[in-house]
């Protein structure tokens, strides 16, 4: 979820000059899926300082903060670098054969559990935080970062994309990529914040996001190298 997103403050009015900003920042951007200890608890901590920056959980000692999910086989955590510095991160589930968990299931059963029972993919991006700095210095950040979920949708073959946001990113979400609301908010697990769910048909919008917004376009390698672990364990999409 974009709990340092800034999402309300979005102007997409402008797309061609956006695009070709982005285009042109994301040559100082390097994606990192965080599979090391090292790289994770630097994840942890951004985190940590993050959300209790903004009040949403309270300071630890231990300046780290996790839950079960980020251990998950279906889930994927990455780091994103701008100059080889830590300025965003955020993490992914996504439903595949034999296990269909997602964080949104937690607080949205009764809108998910039909979409679940059908066999339908989801894609659930998470834990979406920056640095403050990086914010600051860096408005395509938040674009460049939602980039990873929008690959994984095209990867995994995915049927769905999921928001769970709260009500002020309602519309960045909505503008960008068309989701829609599907449920009013509720107390999320584990932080003091209040999310609705929303909700994206990735199939039908697919080409009208790439047509507006081209930086949202991949190869089928830079998601294979993103995303690959075991071939076994996911569903994985056509070469194409």
């Amino acid at each position: 979820m974009g709990a340092v997103a800034q999402a309300e403050t979005s102007n997409l009015t402008e797309a061609p000059s956006l695009s070709s900003r982005i285009q042109r920042f994301m040559q100082r951007v390097d994606y990192r899926r965080a599979d090391t200890p090292e790289q994770r608890e630097e994840i942890f901590r951004l985190r940590h300082d993050a959300y209790s920056r903004d009040g949403y959980i309270e300071k630890n000692l231990y300046r780290r903060f996790t839950d079960s999910v980020d251990d998950r086989d279906n889930t994927w955590l990455f780091g994103v670098y701008v100059d080889g510095k830590l300025a965003s991160a955020i993490r992914m589930t996504v439903t595949v054969p034999g296990d269909t968990y997602v964080p949104a299931h937690d607080v949205f059963a009764d809108v998910l559990d039909p979409y679940l029972a059908a066999g339908k993919v989801l894609v659930d991006p998470s834990r979406f935080i920056t640095d403050r700095d990086a914010s600051k210095n860096y408005p395509e950040l938040r674009y460049v970062t939602l980039r990873l979920p929008w690959l994984a949708l095209g990867y995994f073959n995915a049927d769905y994309m999921l928001a769970a946001v709260r009500p002020t990113h309602e519309a960045f979400y909505r503008r960008l990529w068309g989701h829609q609301t599907v449920a009013p908010p509720k107390l999320y697990p584990n932080l003091q914040m209040h999310v609705g769910l929303m909700m994206l048909d990735y199939r039908n919008q697919r080409l009208a996001v790439h047509r507006r917004y081209p930086f949202f376009e991949s190869n089928y390698f830079e998601r294979r190298m993103l995303f690959e672990r075991d071939a076994g364990t996911v569903r994985r999409e056509a070469a194409a």
